[in-house]
C-alpha cells in the first residue's frame, strides 16, 4: 500500500493547481473572485482530483496527467456545494467549519460564484491535452453534471423530502447526486492517462460504486456525528425528512450496504492490470472516516 506521503504529494499538487486556475481575488469583479477562492480553497478532501490522478496511474501514466481533469471535477463539486447550501435548497450556514458562501458574501454572489466555477471547470478541461481526450472528458463531465447526473439527483433529493421510503429512488438519487461525478472523475483520469475503452469503463464503474459507498457513509455521519467533527450542521437529514439510508434501513444495515458497495468497487479494480493500490487506499478511506 502507498504511504500517506504519496497522497499528500497529490494533494499539494491539487491545491497548487486550483490556486493557479482560480482568478486572483483582487481582479475585477473582486467580490466574485474572492467568493470563488473562498469556496474552493477553504479545505476539503479533494477526493475527485485524487481519484482522477490515481486513475491515470492505474492505466500506466504518471498521476499528474489526471491533475487538470480532476481539478475540473473538483470545481464542479465546489459549485454544487455553494448551490446546495443556499436558502432555496438546504439553507445551511456552515461548510468546512466556516460560514457558507452565501453567509460570508451574500446570496447573489453565491449563486454567481457557483455559476463561474461551473464555467471554469469546462474551461479547464478545454486545455487538458489531446483534443480527442478532451472531447471524451467533456462528454463525461457534462453527462455527470446534468439532469441525468448531479443536478438531476439534487432535484430528486429535494422532491423526495418528507416522502415515503423508496429504496430504488434512494439508490437513484445517490448514484446521480454523488456517484455520477465520482464516476466521471475516475473515467476522466483514465481517459487523460491514455486508457483504452475497457479500462475507462471499468474505472467509471468503480467510481459509481465508490460514490454510493461514500454517500451512504455521509448519510450515516449526518445521523451519528457532530457539527464540530463534520464541519457542517449534523442531524439535518432527519430534521428535513431527507430520504437517506439510515432512515430507510437503519444504521447497522446502512453500514453493511456501504461495505458491500466498497467490495463491488474494489472488485472492478481486479480487472485492471495497472497500479491500483492508490485507488484502493482512497476507496477504503472513503468508508472508514469520521467526517
Amino acid at each position: 500500500m502507498p504511504g500517506q506521503s504519496v497522497l499528500q504529494t497529490y494533494r499539494w499538487q491539487v491545491e497548487s493547481r486550483l490556486d493557479a486556475l482560480l482568478p486572483p481575488s483582487d481582479e475585477p469583479p473582486a467580490n466574485l473572485h474572492a467568493a470563488m477562492r473562498y469556496a474552493v480553497l477553504g479545505g476539503g478532501k479533494r477526493l475527485r482530483p485524487l481519484l482522477a490522478m490515481a486513475s491515470a496511474l492505474a492505466v500506466g501514466s504518471p498521476a499528474d496527467s489526471g491533475l487538470d481533469v480532476g481539478c475540473a471535477a473538483e470545481l464542479v463539486h465546489c459549485f454544487s456545494l455553494i448551490h446546495d447550501d443556499l436558502p432555496a435548497i438546504d439553507d445551511d450556514d456552515l461548510r468546512r467549519s466556516r460560514p457558507t458562501v452565501h453567509k460570508k458574501f451574500n446570496e447573489a454572489i453565491a449563486v454567481l460564484a457557483g455559476d463561474a466555477l461551473f464555467a471554469l471547470a469546462f474551461a479547464t478541461l478545454g486545455h487538458a491535452g489531446d483534443p480527442d481526450r478532451i472531447a471524451r472528458c467533456l462528454s463525461s463531465l457534462s453527462q455527470a453534471t446534468g439532469g441525468r447526473g448531479l443536478v438531476g439527483g439534487e432535484v430528486m433529493d429535494v422532491e423526495a423530502e418528507g416522502g415515503p421510503v423508496d429504496i430504488a429512488l434512494l439508490e437513484t438519487i445517490h448514484s446521480r447526486k454523488t456517484g455520477a461525478l465520482i464516476s466521471s472523475s475516475c473515467e476522466m483520469g483514465g481517459i487523460a492517462g491514455g486508457g483504452d475503452e475497457m479500462e475507462c469503463r471499468t474505472l467509471a464503474l468503480f467510481g459509481r460504486e465508490l460514490g454510493l459507498a461514500f454517500q451512504i457513509v455521509d448519510d450515516i455521519l449526518n445521523e451519528t456525528s457532530s457539527s464540530e467533527v463534520l464541519g457542517k450542521a449534523a442531524g439535518t437529514d432527519r430534521d428535513k425528512g431527507k430520504l437517506t439510508y439510515p432512515a430507510a434501513v437503519g444504521l447497522e444495515a446502512s453500514k453493511s450496504e456501504a461495505e458491500k458497495a466498497l467490495d463491488r468497487a474494489l472488485g472492478h479494480l481486479c480487472q485492471l492490470e495497472g497500479e491500483t493500490t492508490v485507488l484502493e487506499e482512497i476507496a477504503r478511506a472513503c468508508v472508514v472516516r469520521d467526517s
